[in-house]
């Protein structure tokens, strides 16, 4: 079954830091998320088709995780959105910063908390439809 036009596959890459000051293609995520006419993730899409929306988060040295995007209450905003690699585990859930006020087109930067409560910050490289 294919998904509405509105559902983007999402791909991020490591920005410039310390150790990584040319930014890292081998460290990121790739996430499937309803967005609105402003390129924002559009919550309304994402309660109908929770299911589909997913975050694969791919570090070089480990393995894949493959999780759930999830809204939670809470957070700056009154609300969250979280990447969920285990339903029955918190510490394991990962933070984007204000993911719901971003504009997800390519250049765009994110900030993500890991589950080491370490912050940082990604490059929006792709967005295209999720079929």
């Amino acid at each position: 079954m294919s998904l509405p036009h509105n559902f983007k596959r999402i791909i991020l890459h490591l920005a410039r830091s310390h150790d990584h000051p040319n930014g890292s293609a081998r460290h990121g995520y790739d996430i499937v998320a309803p967005l609105d006419a402003d390129g924002r993730i559009d919550p309304e899409a994402w309660r109908s088709r929770r299911d589909v929306c997913r975050v694969r988060r791919f570090w070089s040295g480990e393995a894949d995780q493959v999780g759930r995007l999830v809204h939670r209450a809470g957070g700056k905003g009154g609300h969250t959105w979280i990447f969920d690699y285990d339903p029955d585990r918190d510490d394991d859930d990962e933070a984007a910063f204000r993911l719901g006020d971003h504009v997800l087109q390519i250049g765009e930067y994110i900030s993500i908390r890991d589950d080491m409560d370490e912050m940082h910050t990604f490059r929006v490289v792709s967005v295209i439809n999720a079929d």
